[in-house]
Formats: C-alpha cells, structure tokens, sequence
C-alpha cells in the first residue's frame, strides 16, 4: 500500500527547493537547483521566468523520483508513494508579465530587491498618494512592491500597455507563475496572501482595488483571480511534471512559514533567521494600522483563510555572519560563530549594528550604515563575531515590541527557523534577551511545510491543522537564562549604539 504524501514546492530568490512530505512528516524526496541572477544595470535585479519553471519542474520530478512518487514504465508498477495535492510557496515581491496565448514571458521577472521605481515611488509619495496607499493595503510606497514594477513594465514598451488592456497579457507574482506553468496554461490565480504585497489589493475588501489599479494605471484584465490559499489552483500534468496531481496550497514565503510553525492565533509570532530576519506576529480578525514602522499584511488561519498579521523585517541577520566570514576573515565557516560566541563569559560592551543596506523596521532610516561601538585593546575576533550573533537577537526584540506596541498582544513564545536558527547560543541568548521561550521546531524548512500543510488540509491529507502540526515531530525549547535587570542592561547599550549610528549617519 502506497504511503500518501505531498509535494512542497519552495520557490526562492537563488534557487528552488521541492520535498516530498509524507502525512507523518517525514520528507521522502529532495531536490534543489540554482538559478541565474541578472543585473542589467545598478540596482537592478531580474530573473528569467522561464528558467525558474523549468528549474522548479526539474527539482519537482527529482523529489518525485527519490520518494518513489513517479509512475513506473507498466501501468501495472504502482508507485510506493502517492501525491495527493501539491502545495507552492515563493519570493512574494517578484513579477512576472507574460502572453496568454504562447505563455512566454515578454520580459525578465522584476525582483522584490530591484530599486528601478524609485523614482515613481518618490513621485507618488510627494503626490500625496501614500496615506491612501497605506490604508488600503497596509504598506508603504517602496519599490519592494509590485505594483510599481508593474507600471514600470507597461511602459517599457509602447505596446505593452495596449496589450494589457485588450487581455492578451497575463500577469502575476511567482506562485501565478507556477501556477500558469505546472496547469499549462488552464489557470490564472494567486492567493491574498501574495496578492497583498501588490499595492492593489484592498485589506478590508479583499479583493482589487479599482482605486488603486487607477493610480497605478495597472488595467483589471492583467491581473489573476484571487483564490483562498488553502484551496483549488487546477491540476497540475503529467506531462509537465510526471504525476497528475491538485495544486491545492498556495501562500507567500513568510506567511507560510507563519502557518508552518503553527501560528494560527492571534498573538503567536514566527522569525525566520536567514540573510535577513522576517518577524510576523498573527492577529486573527483584527486588522491592525501599524504606528510603530511595521507592515499590515495578510496570513492564514488554522484552515487556510484569510486573517491579519503584522510583519516586520531586520535587513541584515546573517549576512552580517557571512561578511565576517567573507570580508574580513575572522572565520571559515559560519557554523563556527556559536563556539566562538561560547569561548567568552560576555562581550564586554562590544556592540555592532549591521546597517550594511539601511535599518530597516522599526527604523526604516535608508542613510544608516554599519558601525561598530566598545573596542578596547582587549577586543579580539571572538567578540565580534559573538556582537553580529547578539546584534540578530537585539534587532528582533526592537521588531516584536513593536508589534506588541502596535497589536495591544502579547507574545509568550517565539518560534524561529532559517539556516541561522540552528544556533543554539544565538537561540538561548534571544530567548534571554526577549524573556519568553523560544521554539524552534525539528524541520526548520518551515516555508515548505507551510505550502504543504495548506495542501493537505484541503485535499484530506491532515484532518485538521492540529494533525498537520502533531506531524511535524517534537520542537526544543530554549528557556530564557539571562536575569531581567542584565537583558535591559544590553538592550539600552543596543539602544544606544543604534542612535550613535544614525547620528553619525545624517552628520547631527
């Protein structure tokens, strides 16, 4: 009898991750694969479309083989494993515009990183525009967003527009992409929670904002149709893929990785420690207007439907370990920095405050840049490398006062994943430094298991969201080890060393 699974499929910015989750967990199949970065010119960043679906169907049928999922030579040879649905999850910001009838792209995707509507950005905000924006969608005018790399992308060439406008284009950020690509071509849909890092879609409503698509001149016909992220996107073929099988789960990266973790209640938060940190908090039914520098967006309640989460992003978290590592070579590897950390007692005053890009939430100050404060004759490489592990930990407790600021909430817990959530001092010193436990599951690649138990639930795989998490096996706990009066103690030097940077920043 054949064991019943799902296929997560995890679109990243540098690569694609597909694993094969079987409904006790357990990751049957893996397959990963790069692919190309372009920058056509100083901040900006592109991907081809084409060579994401084509690498995601190759890792796809990678995973499928190894778990033993693909239909054998004979009609007879039945497979040891049986994929029941398919769940998508993926670099949220990222745009791609393509023909309806041939389905190939007429342009790179545009990425989340790339900065080319700055300029728009900055025209529409001294317009007057971003209060609108704000209320209606819950962010602010940044090109991060894709409804201005959607603008810029019909005008890039005059016929575009027209085109649009006539229904002979499709558009959508990478899950409609895949979603085009494993369907061939039969479905056009996104999810709210990626539909709500557009700048068109409405937080109250639900929906598109005809307001919005105006200022943004981004024409109705262009866009997919939203569906419930744990819900129905078509089936994709054998043809394309090996099986037949309902893509039946679908949500942006953070907002799977929130479900992943079990954050399903308002209150409940999840950081994800990679090249950045992404906090997001849920706060059920209740819409919260952030005041504190955060973002509004959407996320998914226990079966897959829409709630409200507020989220917050550290620019810089690992790389910060990376640079280190690469720039200055104080260390071989990155798994090296927790026994460097362990070698000292403390770090005796040495803060550094990675502002390699900027501060991001709640600072949101561009011009900030890296600096480092408490050098003595004493300071040696341990300490700073044990001051970028802290600076991780410092960053996120500024983020999750916030959302506590903001939501009226509580947080008894944090849950973490990422790569750099497998420290273990880094996860006992911010389980210290935020005063509540923080829970790091067995499989850290909780994106996928976002994407996949959104699947399941819908197609029966899991029985409810409680099952879905029971099989995901037992979590560690980090308990907090610092006392109250010395975690205040650091987060004022944080404190401090965070103004001294922005002073020195803006010359006051």
């Amino acid at each position: 009898m054949s064991r019943r699974a799902v296929l997560a499929l995890d679109q990243g910015t540098t690569g694609s991750t597909a694993l094969v989750i079987a409904e006790d967990g357990s990751v049957l199949g893996k397959g990963y694969s790069e692919f190309e970065q372009h920058f056509p010119k100083p901040g900006w960043v592109e991907h081809d479309a084409q060579e994401i679906g084509e690498v995601t169907v190759r890792v796809a049928r990678e995973a499928l083989s190894a778990a033993g999922a693909m239909q054998g030579a004979s009609a007879s040879a039945r497979p040891q494993v049986r994929v029941e649905a398919i769940g998508i999850t993926n670099q949220r910001e990222t745009v791609v515009l393509w023909d309806r009838e041939s389905g190939e792209p007429v342009h790179r995707a545009i990425v989340w990183q790339d900065r080319r509507t700055a300029g728009l950005c900055a025209e529409l905000k001294s317009a007057g525009h971003e209060p609108l924006v704000r209320r209606r969608t819950g962010l602010v005018l940044d090109p991060y967003f894709t409804g201005t790399k959607i603008a810029w992308l019909l005008e890039s060439r005059p016929d575009l527009r027209a085109r649009a406008e006539s229904g002979e284009l499709a558009c959508g950020t990478i899950d409609a992409w895949l979603v085009h690509v494993l369907t061939g071509g039969a479905v056009h849909a996104t999810d709210p929670t990626n539909a709500s890092r557009t700048l068109l879609y409405d937080l109250e409503s639900g929906g598109w904002e005809d307001e919005l698509l105006s200022l943004f001149g981004v024409p109705a016909a262009l866009l997919p149709e939203i569906r419930p992220s744990s819900g129905d996107f078509g089936v994709a073929h054998a043809s394309v893929l090996g099986i037949d099988a309902p893509i039946a789960g679908v949500a942006g990266d953070q907002q799977a990785a929130l479900f992943g973790q079990g954050c399903w209640q308002p209150g409940l938060a999840k950081n994800t420690y990679g090249t950045g940190a992404f906090l997001l908090m849920h706060t059920g039914d209740e819409l919260h207007r952030s005041t504190h520098g955060l973002l509004t967006t959407v996320a998914c309640g226990p079966s897959g439907e829409p709630a409200f989460a507020l989220e917050g992003s550290v620019f810089i978290a690992g790389a910060a370990i990376q640079w280190l590592r690469d720039g200055l070579g104080l260390l071989d590897s990155a798994v090296e920095s927790e026994a460097m950390a362990r070698s000292l007692d403390s770090n005796e005053g040495v803060y550094l405050v990675p502002a390699f890009v900027g501060l991001g939430a709640p600072h949101w100050d561009p011009q900030a840049r890296g600096s480092i404060f408490g050098l003595t004759r004493g300071t040696g490489r341990a300490h700073l490398v044990r001051a970028a592990l802290e600076a991780m930990a410092y960053g996120t407790a500024e983020v999750l006062a916030a959302m506590e600021a903001d939501s009226g909430l509580h947080t008894e817990e944090l849950r973490v994943d990422g790569g750099v959530a497998e420290n273990d001092w880094l996860m006992a010193f911010q389980a210290g430094i935020l005063g509540v436990n923080v829970r790091r599951p067995a499989l850290v690649q909780t994106t996928a298991l976002g994407a996949a138990g959104l699947a399941g639930l819908r197609t029966g795989v899991w029985r409810g969201a409680q099952e879905f998490l029971s099989a995901l096996g037992e979590a560690r706990i980090f308990q907090p080890e610092l006392g109250k009066n010395e975690a205040a103690e650091l987060m004022a030097g944080w404190r401090r060393a965070v103004s001294a940077t922005r002073s020195f920043s803006t010359g006051e």
